[in-house]
Order: C-alpha cells, then sequence, then structure tokens
C-alpha cells in the first residue's frame, strides 16, 4: 500500500463537511462520495435512514461505488451482508456503532476476513449523562413530582439523594468507564464489574467483582447500571433470580443491550414493586411493541434507543475513523478493533 491510493466509501449518511475531513486525511485519500446514493436521515446523525427511490442507473452507480472500495465507512446500506462478494477489495469496515457483535453474526459478516472497528468511545458521554439522569429521576422521585402537579397538589416531603448510594455498574469499556467517572463525581460508590480485571483500577470505580460474583453484590447496591456488550455470556445476564437479588426499591439503568436482561422477568419485577424503577434506552425488541406493558409502568422511563445520538456524533465518528484511517496507511495498529472471539 506504500503509494496507492486507497478509496474510501461512504456508505451511510453523513455531512459533506464530514466526507470531506475524511478527503483531508491524506494525501492517497480517496472518497467515494454521492449523497444522493445514500438513505435520507430521519433525524441528526442517523445512519440508517430511509433508502432513496433509485433508478436502476442509480442502483448500478452504487454498484460501481462499492467494488472500489478499499474502506468503507459503515456498512453498506442496501446489502450489509453481502459486502464481501459485493466490495471485492474491500479490506476494512468503520461502524459508527460501538456494539456490532450481533449484527456480524447476524449477517455473516463475522464469518469473512473483513477487518472491523467499531465506534467505542464516541457515545460514551451521553450515554453515561443518560445514566445519571435515570438514577436522579427516582432518587428525587420525579414520578411523584409528575402526578402532584398534574393534580395541582402542594406537598413537603423528604427529597432522596444520590450522593453515597452504591451502585453496581456492569461493563467497563468506554460507556462503563464514562459511567464510573460521571457517578463519582456526583459522590456515589461504584462497584465495577467486567469480565477480565483490565479496567478495575478506572477513574471512579471504588471496587472491583467478575462476573461471578455479581449476585453476592446485587443485595447490597442501590442500583445496577447495565454498560455491557451483547455476547453469549451476557444474553439474559440479568434474569428473575438476578433480579430478586436486588434490594427493594432498587434500581436498573439499561444503556447496554435489550437481550442483556430477561424482559419478561424486569416487567414482573417492576409491576411488583420490587424494583423501584428502570430507566430503559434498549429492549428486546425494538421498537418497543405498542402492547409491552412497559408503556404503562409509571416507574419506567422508555428512550428509542437513543440516548447516544448527540448532536455532535457525526463529529466525533468522523474523528475517530481519520485517526483510524491515517493509522491505516501508516500501517499503524488500529483503534477499536473489533475481537471475534470476545463478541465485541
Amino acid at each position: 500500500m506504500a503509494s496507492d491510493r486507497v478509496n474510501v466509501l461512504v456508505a451511510s449518511p453523513l455531512e459533506p463537511e464530514h466526507a470531506a475531513r475524511i478527503e483531508a486525511a491524506g494525501p492517497r485519500v480517496s472518497v467515494l462520495y454521492e449523497p444522493d446514493l445514500l438513505p435520507v436521515p430521519r433525524y441528526p446523525c442517523d445512519h440508517i435512514g430511509v433508502p432513496p427511490p433509485l433508478s436502476a442507473a442509480d442502483l448500478d452507480r452504487w454498484a460501481a461505488l462499492r467494488q472500489r472500495a478499499d474502506v468503507s465507512f459503515d456498512f453498506d446500506w442496501q446489502a450489509p451482508a453481502d459486502m464481501a462478494a459485493n466490495c471485492p477489495r474491500l479490506r476494512w469496515v468503520q461502524g459508527t456503532s460501538a456494539g456490532i457483535g450481533g449484527f456480524l453474526e447476524r449477517t455473516g459478516l463475522a464469518g469473512t476476513p473483513l477487518v472491523f472497528t467499531t465506534a467505542a468511545g464516541v457515545h460514551a458521554t451521553p450515554l453515561a449523562e443518560f445514566a445519571l439522569l435515570g438514577l436522579l429521576y427516582f432518587a428525587k422521585d420525579l414520578p411523584a413530582l409528575g402526578r402532584w402537579q398534574r393534580q395541582r397538589h402542594w406537598q413537603r416531603y423528604a427529597v432522596g439523594q444520590l450522593a453515597g448510594r452504591r451502585v453496581l455498574l456492569i461493563g467497563l469499556g468506554g460507556v462503563g468507564r464514562a459511567v464510573a467517572r460521571l457517578l463519582a463525581a456526583a459522590g456515589v460508590e461504584v462497584t465495577g464489574a467486567a469480565r477480565t480485571p483490565r479496567h478495575r483500577d478506572a477513574p471512579g470505580v471504588a471496587s472491583f467483582v467478575t462476573p461471578d460474583q455479581i449476585g453476592q453484590v446485587l443485595p447490597a447496591v442501590d442500583a445496577l447500571v447495565l454498560a455491557c456488550p451483547l455476547t453469549e455470556q451476557t444474553r439474559h445476564l440479568i434474569s428473575a433470580r438476578e433480579l430478586a437479588r436486588m434490594r427493594p426499591g432498587a434500581v436498573l439503568v439499561n444503556i447496554s443491550r435489550g437481550q442483556v436482561v430477561d424482559e419478561d422477568a424486569l416487567i414482573a419485577a417492576l409491576s411488583s414493586g420490587h424494583l423501584g424503577g428502570a430507566c430503559l434506552d434498549v429492549f428486546e425488541t425494538e421498537p418497543l411493541p405498542a402492547s409491552s406493558p412497559l408503556w404503562q409502568l409509571d416507574n419506567v422511563i422508555i428512550s428509542p434507543h437513543s440516548a447516544s445520538t448527540a448532536a455532535a456524533e457525526n463529529r466525533l465518528l468522523t474523528e475517530l475513523f481519520t485517526d483510524n484511517l491515517q493509522r491505516w496507511l501508516a500501517g499503524r495498529p488500529l483503534r477499536n478493533v473489533y475481537d471475534r472471539a470476545a463478541g465485541y
């Protein structure tokens, strides 16, 4: 690759100024960017969007771009599972999500020789802020305040305090470490849980446990925050058994993946009053079905898998990608390489 040009395909919606920044990553970079062939975003920083009504000639143009791509910013919007076949020169795909393991398995891409990198770290701050929001929401009993406001009811009460509470944080990757720092700054005692002790000394983590010790810790904490990747080991990691071990009135926050929690068991624990509340950005089925009892529960915050979508996301994604692209051009190790064995 010493003097060859590197064709970079922009395969999902991205603003022109960010495509220009990718092109400026190096003199060997040539960006394949045809925004009229890309889906139309439904909201800022949407990397799925609504597929455009393309003619046969337009589809041929898109196919020709794919065939030239050495590197791709995101997965092909049209046929992601066929990228290895449709993009014969392709060697590396930069994802726009931190959690791509399930997607790679479903599409069969995990079985290809392509290199994948994730967007780990890009969404850490907004997700950490969402976790803090959920914990404060229940600590300050905003559900009761909302009811009283609707009833025009004035009643003095003793407000709860987040500082001094204990939280079990499962997952100490980029998102988990951001959560730990923010919660510790708010006076929360954070126990971190992770598969390896690599981040046991992360800022904000007061104590560390391994996954097999989670059940021992749950009865002693006021809240559980999930920030782990979805793997075969974490699927339904939190089941009825773990929820039963949580102390009455405890709160669960999920900024991970919906399948990490047994949703039926969670609904039962919330409906019975055993859990004090849940702050959920992710669900086992998305969009959350209209028939789900979660919609009707006053002690649940429902976010449509949008807690990570900050206005600055595309700028941050572009910064990560251009740094990785410069590493690729120089033959240096990439950041956030997907580990097939670990599943993240």
